[in-house]
C-alpha cells in the first residue's frame, strides 16, 4: 500500500496539516479498500501548532520508507530548518520518495536544496520573498500548484486540496480522485495552472508625493479615453518625465498603472453588482468587451465571468 508521511514541523499551520490527513485517509479504491497508509512524522513528540500542541506518533525515521512526503506550511517559514529534518528529506528523496509542499511549506523544502533549478509556487503573498531567499528557484506566483515529477509545490489554503487530489489522480486515476473530491466537497477539475486569486494592490505612493494628486485624478477618470499625452498634460510635465517619475514612485508606467486601476474597479463591480460584463468593461474605460476580457484575464489569470462566479455576492 502507498504510504504517505505528513511532516509536522514546529509552528505547523493546522489547516495545512489536516488537509492531507483528511484527503488521503478517506480515499477508497474501487473495491472499497484504503488507497493510502498515512502517518504523521516529526522531529519531536510534541510540536507547537499555534492554538494547541500536536502530538506526533512517528519520528523522522517514518519518512525513510514513505512513498510520498507532504510538507505543510508553518507560521514562520523563515525559521532555520533543523539539520535532522533536512537530512531526512534529502535521504528520502535519494530513495525516490515523492515530496510535496503546501503553502509556506515550500520554504523548508527549498532549504534542503532539493528544489534548486525547479519551477515552484507558494502562497502569492510569499512569492517575492521565496524568490529573494532562494534565487535558484523559478517561482510561479499565480498558479495553484506545480508538478515537476518527484517534487510538487502548492499555493495556500484550498490549493493544498487541489494538490492532494492531483496526487490521487496520478496514483489511482480520475475515478478514485473524483470520489475523494466528493468527500471533500471539492471540484476535481481545478487544474494546477489556474491562477490564484491575487489581490494586486497599487504600489504605495508616499503621502504628499508629487504623483499623489495625479493618481487621485486617474482614479476619478478611469472611464475616460485617456492617452499618455492626456495624462502628461494634466500632470504638467513631458511624457518622458512622467514615465520616469512613475517608474521611480510606482514601479510601472502610467498606462500600466491605469490598466491595473481599471481592472481593480472592474473586480469591485463584478463582486457587488449584477451588471453585464460588457457594461462593466465600458464603465471602467475599456474600449471594447474583447479588450476588457483580454486585459482582465492577463491581470488576474481568470476571465471576468470566472471571477464573478468565484466572488460575486
Amino acid at each position: 500500500m502507498h504510504t504517505v508521511a505528513v511532516l509536522a514541523l514546529d509552528r505547523v499551520i493546522p489547516f495545512d496539516l489536516s488537509v492531507p490527513l483528511e484527503v488521503f485517509t478517506r480515499t477508497r479504491l474501487s473495491d472499497g479498500s484504503p488507497g493510502y497508509r498515512v502517518r504523521v512524522c516529526g522531529e519531536r513528540d510534541e510540536l507547537d501548532a499555534g492554538a494547541f500542541t500536536v502530538r506526533v506518533p512517528w519520528g523522522l525515521d517514518g519518512l525513510g520508507d514513505a512513498d510520498t512526503i507532504i510538507v505543510p506550511g508553518t507560521s514562520d517559514p523563515f525559521a532555520p530548518l533543523p539539520g535532522g529534518v533536512r537530512d531526512a528529506l534529502r535521504a528520502a528523496a535519494a530513495n525516490g520518495a515523492r515530496i510535496a509542499s503546501i503553502c509556506s511549506g515550500t520554504f523548508p523544502l527549498a532549504a534542503t536544496g532539493l528544489l534548486d533549478g525547479l519551477r515552484v509556487t507558494t502562497h502569492w503573498i510569499l512569492a517575492e520573498r521565496l524568490a529573494a531567499t532562494y534565487p535558484l528557484l523559478e517561482v510561479a506566483p499565480d498558479v495553484l500548484y506545480v508538478d515537476t515529477g518527484q517534487f510538487l509545490t502548492s499555493a495556500g489554503a484550498a490549493a493544498g486540496l487541489d494538490l492532494c487530489l492531483h496526487l490521487i489522480r496520478r496514483d489511482h486515476g480520475s475515478a478514485v480522485a473524483a470520489g475523494a473530491a466528493r468527500l471533500s466537497v471539492m471540484p476535481l477539475e481545478r487544474e494546477g495552472g489556474q491562477a490564484q486569486f491575487i489581490v494586486r494592490d497599487h504600489p504605495a505612493v508616499p503621502r504628499g508625493s508629487e504623483l499623489e494628486p495625479l493618481l487621485a485624478w486617474l482614479e476619478d477618470n478611469l472611464a475616460g479615453n485617456l492617452t499618455l499625452d492626456d495624462i502628461s498634460a494634466h500632470a504638467g510635465m513631458s511624457t518622458r518625465t512622467l514615465i520616469r517619475r512613475f517608474r521611480e514612485q510606482t514601479g510601472s508606467t502610467p498606462l500600466q498603472w491605469l490598466h491595473r486601476a481599471r481592472v481593480r474597479r472592474a473586480q469591485h463591480l463584478l463582486e457587488t453588482t449584477r451588471h453585464p460584463v460588457e457594461r462593466i468593461g465600458a464603465e471602467v474605460g475599456f474600449g471594447s468587451p474583447t479588450a476588457f476580457r483580454d486585459r482582465f484575464k492577463r491581470t488576474t489569470g481568470v476571465s471576468p465571468t470566472g471571477y464573478r462566479r468565484a466572488f460575486g455576492s
